[in-house]
C-alpha cells in the first residue's frame, strides 16, 4: 500500500505544479496540456514522468534546452512524502483522504506565496468546500456530529487575530494570510488553530534571524507568512495533541 500512495502522491504532486505555475496567471489548469513555458511545445508522456523525467532530461527541456525548475521533483516528492506521513498517521481512513488532499491544496498555496506573494482566494475556497465534504461524509458514515460551532470559532478567532495585526501593522500580514488562518481555523477548532498560530510565529521569528544572520534577507525584505503557517499547520495536525499535553506537564 505505501508504494502505491507513494506513486499515487508523485502522480497528484506533479499536477500540483501546473496549478502552482498556472493559478497565479488565472489561466486554464485543464487545457491545454502539460507543455513548456518557454517554446509550449506540448509534452509527451515519456517527458512527464513525476520526478524521474526530470532526472532523465537533465533539467531542460528536450526542445528548446530551457532550464526546468528544480521546484517541479521538489514539488513531485515533497506530495509523495506528506501523503505517506499521513497514511501513517491515519492509516487508509476518511482522515487521511482529507488530509492528504488539504495538504496538497497547501503546498499549492505555499509554492505560489513563495513565488508570487499571493494567496489565491480560489485555493482558501477550495479548503473550506473540502472541509465541509469532509465533515458531511463523517457524519453520514459514521454518524461524527461536527461541532460547527468549535469549527466557526477556530476560524473566526484566529481570522481575527490576523486581521487585528493586519490592520495595526499597517500591512505587515496580507489578505491572503488572514483568510489562510481563517480557512484552518475552521478545519482545526478553536483549540489548535491557536497551537498553529504560535508555532507559526515561532517558526517565523527562527527563519527570519536566519536570513538576517546569513544576510539572505534585510529587514526591509517582505517574508511570505503563508508558508509559515502551512509548517505550523502539519505540526499541529501530526504532533498537536502531544504538544499540548507536554506545555500542560511543564505549566502544572
Amino acid at each position: 500500500m505505501t508504494i502505491l500512495i507513494l506513486i499515487y502522491g508523485l502522480i497528484i504532486g506533479s499536477f500540483l505544479n501546473v496549478c502552482i505555475y498556472r493559478i497565479p496567471r488565472s489561466e486554464s489548469i485543464v487545457w491545454p496540456g502539460s507543455h513548456c513555458p518557454g517554446c509550449y511545445t506540448g509534452l509527451r508522456w515519456y517527458d512527464n514522468i513525476p520526478v524521474l523525467s526530470y532526472f532523465l532530461l537533465k533539467g531542460q527541456c528536450r526542445y528548446c534546452r530551457e532550464k526546468i525548475s528544480l521546484q517541479y521533483p521538489l514539488v513531485e516528492t515533497l506530495n509523495a512524502i506528506v501523503y505517506i506521513i499521513m497514511y501513517y498517521k491515519f492509516s487508509f481512513t476518511i482522515d487521511f483522504v482529507f488530509y492528504s488532499l488539504l495538504s496538497s491544496l497547501l503546498i499549492i498555496i505555499g509554492f505560489i506565496d513563495l513565488k508570487e506573494m499571493i494567496i489565491p482566494d480560489v485555493l482558501v475556497i477550495g479548503i473550506l468546500v473540502l472541509t465541509l465534504i469532509y465533515k458531511g461524509v463523517n457524519y453520514l458514515l459514521y454518524g461524527i456530529t461536527a461541532n460547527l460551532l468549535y469549527s466557526l470559532g477556530g476560524m473566526f478567532i484566529a481570522g481575527g487575530m490576523f486581521l487585528a495585526i493586519l490592520i495595526l501593522s499597517g500591512g505587515g500580514m496580507g489578505d491572503g494570510d488572514v483568510t489562510l488562518i481563517g480557512a484552518l481555523g475552521f478545519v482545526l477548532g478553536i483549540k489548535y488553530i491557536l497551537l498553529t498560530v504560535f508555532l507559526s510565529f515561532v517558526i517565523g521569528a527562527i527563519i527570519s534571524i536566519f536570513l538576517l544572520i546569513t544576510k539572505i534577507k534585510t529587514r526591509k525584505d517582505p517574508i511570505p507568512f503563508g508558508p509559515l503557517i502551512i509548517l505550523g499547520f502539519f505540526i499541529t495536525v501530526l504532533l498537536g495533541e502531544e504538544l499540548i499535553n507536554l506545555y500542560i506537564d511543564l505549566l502544572f
